[in-house]
């Protein structure tokens, strides 16, 4: 493809017919105006719920002694999770070199950077004290997991932003003149972004040459993410958590979970975007194989995870274990493995249900069973520590979120939906350069 980029510009109208379709959403309007205002409004009363949690202390949450670990921790892991899809699609399939994915990668990149980026603030929100977050930095041990987590979380945020902010350069220069209906200060923005872009071969030989690098570099550091994450659990003896696979366990969820974030971002981009010539049926069918594909493999590491202490049953393995299938938890455990893992499997094995609205719907279902999957592998082991637990009041014993707890969990998932609407609607969110580049192959190819 690289020698096609110098007959990017040369067809104009055909590069006014791509730029056109795929820069139309880049104004304001009233639907977005009211959306984002929706959005700021649950964020100023979600961040009041913040206040008086920073305020009283995490009294004002179900969390105790027993259960140190609750919705704060379940969202950490799953945002951690969900932000692993710029990984899978941008880096490994697009260096094994599959084509289909080029509509979709930018989108991936997007919802990485977003989940990445308020996954730090979910550890903040977990802290009584957050001033004190200086201090892992400051005296961090080489020894502490949470400080090789706080790393590679930092290093993937910045890996994914480069990821994003790079291709958009070309595309920021090809929006020069083409931006009609934009405010005056995203057309500046959109002009320091483009750092004097004139679309040479050699621009690109080292764009193409940085944008490689970068795909190889964030492989090893997503995979370091979950199984740094994996390691907090399972370097603890506790029933539940005590367990070998957790890394590649923690992986595969988290593709499962990405990967059904990008479908339900690919089907609302399209038709609010109006991008069906360029997220096609075809891209929405191939997705959904993937997302087959990774929660086969997730459901093989679920039976695994229960199989093996169900053997061995060993006392407090058999507590946790009956916790889950018939006890306390037995009713989001069954609807969280059958809803969100077993029934997606089958539906989208048959084409009609990889068809973009079945497909969304579908990926719904999938994306909200994954949270309330961390949530069952966060909590219910806590709350059977070794140790007896004896003479304390009932809400050490049974773990209840509070409206409080709830309300900070829904302000970071509000975030990342401000993030991903903001950068989705004031930039393309389809590459431009690259469609233009395809389009010059298939021209070629035809020729």
């Amino acid at each position: 493809m690289s020698e096609n980029f110098e007959k990017i510009t040369s067809d104009e109208k055909r590069l006014d017919s791509i730029a056109g379709d795929l820069l139309k959403h880049v104004r304001l309007n009233s639907s977005f105006n009211y959306w984002m205002a929706f959005l700021t409004m649950t964020l100023l009363i979600c961040g009041y719920a913040y206040y008086e949690q920073l305020t009283n202390g995490l009294v004002v949450t179900g969390l105790r002694d027993y259960i140190s670990w609750g919705m704060y921790l379940a969202s950490f892991v799953f945002f951690v999770a969900a932000s692993l899809i710029g990984m899978l699609i941008g880096s490994v399939l697009g260096l094994i070199g599959f084509k289909w994915v080029k509509p979709i990668t930018r989108i991936a990149e997007i919802i990485a950077v977003a989940f990445a980026a308020v996954a730090g603030l979910v550890i903040v929100t977990d802290m009584g004290r957050p001033d004190r977050l200086l201090n892992v930095f400051i005296h961090g041990r080489v020894q502490s997991p949470i400080v090789w987590d706080l790393t590679v979380v930092t290093t993937y945020l910045v890996l994914s932003l480069l990821l994003y902010l790079l291709p958009l350069i070309p595309d920021m220069a090809i929006a020069k003149g083409r931006l009609h209906n934009a405010p005056p200060w995203l057309v500046k923005i959109y002009e320091l972004l483009s750092f004097n872009w004139t679309h040479k071969p050699e621009q690109y030989k080292v764009l193409l040459r940085a944008i490689r690098i970068l795909m190889i570099l964030v492989v090893p550091v997503a995979f370091a993410i979950h199984t740094v994450t994996s390691w907090l659990f399972a370097a603890t003896p506790r029933a539940g958590w005590d367990s070998t696979i957790f890394g590649p366990y923690f992986l595969t969820g988290a593709f499962v979970a990405g990967t059904a974030a990008v479908i339900i971002a690919m089907f609302f981009f399209r038709n609010s975007y109006k991008l069906e010539k360029y997220l096609t049926i075809d891209h929405f069918d191939k997705i959904s194989k993937l997302l087959v594909l990774v929660s086969i493999v997730y459901l093989y590491f679920n039976i695994n995870e229960f199989l093996v202490p169900a053997y061995k049953m060993k006392k407090f393995d058999a507590i946790h274990l009956r916790e889950l299938f018939t006890g306390h938890y037995a009713t989001m455990f069954w609807l969280v493995q059958i809803f969100g893992l077993i029934l997606p499997i089958i539906l989208l094995l048959f084409k009609k249900m990889r068809r973009p609205a079945p497909a969304m719907w579908i990926s719904i279902f999938v994306l909200v069973a994954s949270w309330f999957k961390r949530y069952l592998i966060v909590i219910p082991t806590m709350a059977h520590p070794y140790l007896p637990v004896q003479h304390v009041p009932e809400e050490f014993v049974v773990y209840t979120p509070t409206i409080i707890e709830t309300s900070v969990t829904i302000m970071t998932l509000v975030m990342v939906l401000m993030i991903i609407s903001v950068l989705s609607k004031f930039f393309p969110v389809i590459s431009i350069w690259e469609m233009a580049a395809e389009d010059e192959n298939e021209k070629e190819e035809l020729n």
